[in-house]
């Protein structure tokens, strides 16, 4: 037999492969042929009473019998060879364990990166593709310091909250999971090319569907499910009521994992979601501790909660505290800021200056100003 992709063709991942290629072999019909006849292998081997014995369609079987392939398998393994992807099968010692207790797992992911960890605890962090400043920052916050503890972030290498909670996990030199809703060589956004390429490098890139699968409404739901069977728990930054990001929590509710969701601005859109979420029941977080004493884990950050007293490590002035009292995590106009500190637009322009080399505060186009999150 010849060689591809690093494995044999008469190696067992390849008769994974053949399997999953039959058309009518779904995850939960793959898992239950599995439990039948132990593999792949021994399934193409099986005569056609046998496979009928298992109470699968006649003309599944036949398919099964006369390997009628949905793809050419010789050609998937060429091409996970030239780009450097490889398959981790449901029986694999790599294949996540949390994410084989879900329903209707995945029998296949093609993967590239580091190989996944065995007994790393995983948080996922989903939210909307269109998030406001503070969302961005929001997530990559959270992310950078969950990840600095060794937790693993999980999330979809979408725009927006998903991406940011990957760069925070990078910028930790943590560990993070990208779940695409693509084939394994289709980037997407094409734009996170080079978030794809830093996970390649320092985490793992992993996805259910065949190479050259292209993005489709109907992948995204079907992979929300892993994102949230990888996980112990999910959080949610920013989201609409139709938001996909709610799918993934309701997959992690029906999973056993835990929900956890960031509030915000009553007036925004992208807040409907988590809120909704809260008063589902969904753990309401400020902080990161909040999350890990969850889970029974104390004391392992400080306290970062952003009171408006805590001005000090800015050694900000009394001018520039009075400002800072009024500006927070959303974006506060300049006009505001002068009616509500009473002080000269001139004054308060100069002190904004300040606080801005002093990294106190960030000022955004439109003449709008946030306060900065301390990592």
């Amino acid at each position: 037999m010849k060689d591809m992709s690093g494995f044999l063709l008469s190696n067992e991942k390849y008769f994974w492969l053949c399997l999953k290629m039959i058309k009518g072999v779904g995850n939960n019909v793959f898992l239950s042929l599995i439990n039948r006849f132990g593999s792949p292998k021994k399934v193409f081997n099986a005569n056609i009473d046998e496979l009928l014995d298992t109470g699968i369609r006649k003309e599944l079987a036949y398919r099964i019998i006369k390997k009628e392939f949905l793809l050419d398998p010789d050609k998937e393994v060429r091409k996970l060879q030239v780009f450097g992807a490889r398959l981790i099968t449901f029986n694999d010692e790599e294949y996540p364990p949390l994410l084989k207790e879900i329903d209707y797992p995945p029998m296949i992911l093609y993967a590239k990166g580091k190989p996944l960890p065995k007994d790393q605890f995983f948080i996922s962090i989903v939210g909307s593709r269109n998030a406001s400043s503070y969302g961005l920052r929001v997530a990559e916050d959270f992310s950078y310091k969950l990840a600095k503890i060794g937790i693993g972030i999980v999330s979809g290498m979408a725009r927006g909250i998903d991406s940011f909670a990957h760069k925070g996990a990078l910028k930790a030199k943590g560990y993070t999971i990208a779940v695409l809703g693509t084939g394994i060589d289709i980037i997407y956004p094409k734009d996170n090319k080079n978030i794809f390429e830093s996970i390649e490098k320092n985490g793992t890139i992993i996805t259910e569907f065949p190479l050259g699968m292209h993005p489709e409404a109907k992948n995204f739901p079907i992979r929300n499910r892993i994102i949230s069977g990888i996980s112990k728990g999910v959080l949610v930054i920013e989201a609409t009521k139709k938001s996909g990001s709610l799918i993934t929590a309701s997959f992690a509710l029906n999973q056993g994992r835990e929900v956890f969701a960031i509030p915000g601005s009553i007036e925004s859109i992208k807040s409907r979601g988590t809120h909704f979420l809260i008063k589902q029941g969904a753990k309401l977080v400020e902080d990161v501790q909040d999350i890990l004493e969850e889970f029974g884990i104390r004391d392992v950050v400080e306290d970062h909660h952003h009171d408006n007293n805590k001005t000090a490590s800015f050694d900000l002035n009394s001018k520039e505290q009075l400002i800072y009292k009024y500006i927070s995590e959303y974006p506060v106009h300049i006009d505001e800021i002068i009616r509500n500190t009473g002080m000269d637009a001139p004054e308060v322009l100069s002190s904004l200056l300040k606080m801005e080399l002093k990294g106190a505060v960030v000022q955004l186009p439109g003449r709008m100003y946030i306060r900065k999150i301390r990592g």
